[in-house]
């Protein structure tokens, strides 16, 4: 493996470079506990770094997946923006009293007027956010501060962000609710007919006028098939058989209507393909 050495850092400049790498990488206890074994996490971190300007290493202490988007610290969001050749200026802090505090951050893009967003504790109890167990408890001042540079920059510096999350937006906000198709009840094959027991038995009439009783709508279907075979070279009989059992199929029709819609199409066909035949001859 060769690595290209960009300015002060190692750099992959091949998929198979990176892959290694991201394994090394995974391998160290000199990462962070959420990428030590598993290197497909660290080269996702390393691609979405480069994306906004960051070097590896960067990356992996800055970029993390919250609720299944890539967030990046608040801190390092803010150097990318300073970094920008178009960042003029960067201000921010905390003021106000009870429910009217806010943290506010007002950024400065050269040649636009400076834009100023807050988030203030009557937006964090809205959001459930206000007394909520951890930094929201421990430093209120600095997490209002936090959410109001985080709307700032992401508002004036898109480009230099590239639509990734602070990380202290993210922590805060809650996954999507997804739906999940149920793919089995939706490929789930229809259910085969139910056999009919012998105390309901389905009439027939054979070629030979005789009348059946059927045990099953299967053993049905089959011998209404056998019948049309063996008259399939007569039009006459067949139209006479299919006559005759008018009210056997009409009977079977209430239960099973797709197997009489058969077996009728299946006479039709017949005596369409016959009478195509003798009108050509």
């Amino acid at each position: 493996m060769s690595l290209t050495l960009h300015k002060t850092s190692l750099e992959p400049t091949t998929i198979q470079e990176a892959m290694r790498f991201s394994e090394i990488l995974a391998s160290s206890t000199m990462v962070p506990r959420d990428f030590q074994g598993k290197p497909g996490n660290v080269l996702v971190a390393i691609q979405w770094g480069r994306e906004v300007g960051l070097g590896p290493l960067q990356a992996l202490q800055n970029i993390a997946v919250i609720n299944g988007r890539p967030s990046i610290w608040g801190d390092a969001a803010l150097a990318l923006v300073r970094g920008h050749p178009d960042c003029v200026s960067v201000q921010e802090g905390a003021e106000g009293e009870g429910e009217a505090r806010h943290g506010w951050c007002e950024v400065t893009r050269r040649g636009e007027a400076p834009q100023r967003r807050t988030f203030s504790i009557a937006d964090a109890k809205r959001a459930g956010l206000w007394g909520k167990s951890g930094p929201w408890t421990q430093y209120p001042d600095r997490m209002l501060q936090l959410r109001a540079r985080g709307f700032a920059i992401r508002d004036v510096f898109p480009d230099a962000l590239r639509g990734v999350l602070t990380r202290e937006e993210a922590e805060d906000t809650p996954p999507e609710p997804r739906h999940v198709e149920n793919l089995a009840a939706a490929v789930a094959p229809a259910p085969a007919p139910a056999a009919r027991p012998a105390s309901e038995p389905l009439p027939l009439i054979d070629p030979n006028a005789k009348e059946h009783s059927i045990a099953t709508v299967e053993l049905w279907h089959r011998a209404a098939q056998k019948a049309i075979g063996l008259l399939a070279h007569d039009p006459a009989a067949l139209r006479a058989w299919a006559d005759a059992n008018v009210g056997t199929f009409g009977a079977v029709k209430e239960r099973y209507p797709d197997s009489v819609k058969s077996i009728l199409a299946s006479v039709a066909e017949i005596l369409e393909a016959i009478t195509e035949q003798e009108e050509a001859e």
